[in-house]
């Protein structure tokens, strides 16, 4: 199980096979970037790139930038357009061609600033850059800091699906400061708790006691977010390269999720709205095929509407284009459906019995 240590930072650490590294959670940590870095990692090298997007850099960039040239070290920043349009190859081979540009080698190291997006193609690019630089992830978002950041998943998209080209690279250090979700528009906000209300789902029912209570859940980010690090370090831990099947559970949702929000074209929704949708056919499956309690089902229902993501697919989406993509999807095998159940709240399991029928009835059931 991963340590954790409460105080601020909390500080979860996380020891893998052939790695280990920590995750801290906090406020006020993006001004000490460089020496948190110092303190907690084994990183020496002295050129550095920030890796950030078009929203993220004008509000953090030049913090995080002061912090590493006060400790010395050279700095370039690298800009992508904001959007998941940027999670694609052309910009990883741009934000690579801007490194080697800027003298970096392989003693240097990247530092990824934003939210998912930013995270999973600047992951990418220190994976391939000069075979693997380290990377040090600064997420900015409530799905970035609950999720993406922590793992190693790196990658990008492609016209045919979601995340169908990266590489397992894992950061050397995760900084969540919850002070960066402040300045998120509501709708950004709100679709951090799709991956939340999952943690909850798979590993972890009493979370929903905490974000049920959107009133006060403001006053409990450091909380939220490290009580979510805390899980997904555990599945991450447990099985770290998805060999054993435990790491496929954190797909609850994700397997229709994914498709429709290839199938929307990106942009459309947001990765936590699309997620949201596949979370309610996820769970009314659950009910149907794997004895989910219907007052445990409509109790995630309720919690998706309460921070108001999206519980109807409109009709302009086809099932055609959703299931196109979901065939292409990593959690298909061999054309065979791996799909992720809930038999109560808090424990998950890998299904194959879901059909293409199944699926078809839970889209339909997604437009009533």
């Amino acid at each position: 199980m991963p340590t954790l240590t409460e105080g601020n930072p909390v500080s979860i650490s996380l020891r893998l096979a052939n790695d280990h590294y920590t995750v801290l959670v906090g406020t006020s940590l993006l001004a000490d970037t460089a020496g948190l870095i110092s303190r907690h990692t084994g990183i020496r090298g002295k050129v550095a790139a920030i890796v950030t997007d078009s929203n993220v850099g004008p509000l953090y960039a030049e913090t995080v930038r002061n912090s590493l040239e006060s400790a010395g070290i050279r700095v370039t920043t690298l800009t992508v357009p904001a959007g998941e349009a940027s999670k694609s190859m052309e910009q990883v081979t741009e934000v690579c061609r801007g490194m080697l540009r800027a003298g970096l080698d392989r003693k240097s190291f990247l530092v990824a600033l934003g939210g998912g997006v930013v995270g999973d193609l600047a992951g990418f690019a220190a994976a391939i850059f000069q075979r693997g630089i380290p990377c040090v992830q600064i997420p900015t978002t409530i799905v970035s800091q609950v999720d993406s950041s922590v793992g190693g998943k790196t990658g990008v998209n492609t016209p045919e699906g979601k995340n169908l080209l990266g590489a397992f690279h894992q950061p050397q250090l995760v900084l969540a400061d919850t002070d960066t979700l402040a300045t998120l528009h509501e709708r950004e906000f709100n679709e951090g708790f799709a991956e939340i209300i999952k943690h909850a789902a798979i590993r972890d029912a009493s979370l929903l006691d905490l974000v049920e209570d959107r009133a006060s859940i403001r006053q409990h980010l450091v909380t939220l977010v490290a009580r979510n690090v805390a899980i997904k370090a555990a599945v991450v831990e447990e099985d770290e390269r998805e060999t054993t099947g435990t790491r496929a559970l954190l797909n609850f949702g994700h397997t229709l999720g994914h498709g429709i929000e290839a199938a929307g074209g990106y942009g459309r929704f947001l990765h936590g709205e699309a997620i949201s949708l596949g979370l309610v056919a996820a769970t009314r499956l659950s009910v149907e095929k794997s004895g989910l309690s219907a007052a445990e089902g409509d109790r995630i229902l309720r919690t998706l509407d309460t921070y108001d993501l999206p519980t109807v697919l409109e009709n302009d989406v086809p099932d055609e284009a959703i299931l196109g993509a979901m065939g292409r999807d990593k959690k298909f095998e061999a054309g065979q459906i791996r799909f992720v159940l809930l038999k109560s709240l808090g424990d998950a399991f890998v299904s194959d019995a879901i059909t293409h029928d199944d699926l078809l009835r839970a889209l339909a059931g997604l437009r009533a």
